[in-house]
């Protein structure tokens, strides 16, 4: 069975424009310092403090700029931060919290929306998805075998475009379930 590259991805934050301004300053730009799986995306050198009714934690921006501002976080994240994070795909805020303030070296913003957990989910080219037999969109499961804590991870979702790499995101709480650190590998079994 063909494998299926899995990554952890941590808590971060991506930024529209104007958020950008306000936090870095106006016309500031993101500096790249690690390239991700994902063509075109990067973890830059930019932080911010995510501040909560019980907690504060830093998160690294990630890049390029967005639309729309959005916060990623695990559910321990939330938890601990006190605001609830709502699973969704990456980039559908719409019925999504907010409850956080985010604080950067030149200002600050208050959200009222965009704070998730991300639904786990495979970026997969269109030969990917027909290599896999599955289309975009598709709700799949995902076994991955670790040492004493393999996993199944079912409610995956299959995202297909051509501006994408094979990889599988968990985010940490995912991966601490299963004793991933790094990355794993794991294989479709059921759809």
């Amino acid at each position: 069975m063909e494998k299926i590259l899995v990554e952890v991805s941590a808590r971060h934050i991506h930024l529209s424009r104007a958020d950008m301004d306000v936090l870095f300053g106006e016309g500031s730009e993101l500096h790249p310092i690690k390239y991700l799986s994902q063509p075109g995306q990067y973890a830059s050198e930019e932080k911010v403090t995510l501040k909560g009714p019980k907690g504060t934690a830093g998160v690294r921006v990630l890049g390029p700029l967005r639309k729309e501002t959005q916060v990623e976080l695990s559910l321990t994240d939330a938890r601990s931060l006190g605001v609830k994070a709502m699973i969704r795909e990456s980039g559908v805020l719409d019925g999504t919290t907010g409850g956080l303030t985010v604080v950067g070296p030149k200002g600050e913003i208050a959200l009222d929306r965009g704070v998730i957990a991300a639904k786990r989910h495979i970026h997969m080219t269109p030969a990917d998805a027909e290599k896999f037999g599955v289309n975009n969109g598709d709700v799949v499961a995902v076994k991955v075998v670790t040492d004493g804590r393999s996993v199944v991870f079912a409610d995956t979702v299959v995202r297909v475009s051509d501006s994408y790499s094979l990889a599988m995101h968990i985010d940490t709480d995912e991966a601490n379930a299963a004793a991933i650190s790094g990355t794993a590998e794991g294989e479709i079994v059921a759809f």
